[in-house]
């Protein structure tokens, strides 16, 4: 099952994720069980830009990966069936995370997702960030689906 992609307004409906850590924008395409193809709008006002680095804006590899991260809980939230479940799904593990190009205001960063493995309550996947097709960073990690806090 495909489907055509969806705006802000229905990303903000399966991520508890607000502003200013909110790093998915949109979703071009999700195939159920398979693979999201989500995009982040990279503005110059990004509240890390301030500080990464002044004169040299550069978006931080580790909020690369969590926005691959956000890609893959709404890829999993529609796989497993959990809008509205209260379930969240956090870092387990991070793995082979390579950098390959920076990542500067003003781009449309592409995130890849695919499930490597998929169960109830943990699942694998790979992800790949990019600029027009030129990778900026890889990775591959764990999550587990859990509980909110209390």
């Amino acid at each position: 099952m495909s489907d055509s992609g969806f705006d802000v307004v229905e990303v903000l409906k399966r991520l508890p994720h607000r502003y200013p850590l909110l790093l998915v924008d949109r979703v071009a395409e999700l195939v159920i069980d398979e693979r999201i193809h989500a995009v982040k709008a990279v503005s110059f006002n990004e509240q890390f830009f301030q500080g990464h680095f002044p004169g040299a804006p550069i978006m931080p590899g580790v909020l690369q990966i969590e926005a691959l991260a956000q890609a893959a809980g709404v890829l999993a939230v529609e796989s497993l069936g959990l809008a509205g479940s209260g379930k969240l799904v956090y870092f387990m593990a991070i793995e082979n995370a390579k950098f390959r190009s920076p990542v500067t205001p003003g781009v449309l960063l592409d995130l890849k997702v695919e499930f490597v493995q998929k169960r109830a309550r943990v699942c694998k996947f790979a992800g790949e960030a990019s600029i027009d097709g030129k990778v900026t960073c890889e990775v591959q990690f764990t999550a587990m689906i859990a509980d909110a806090p209390e």
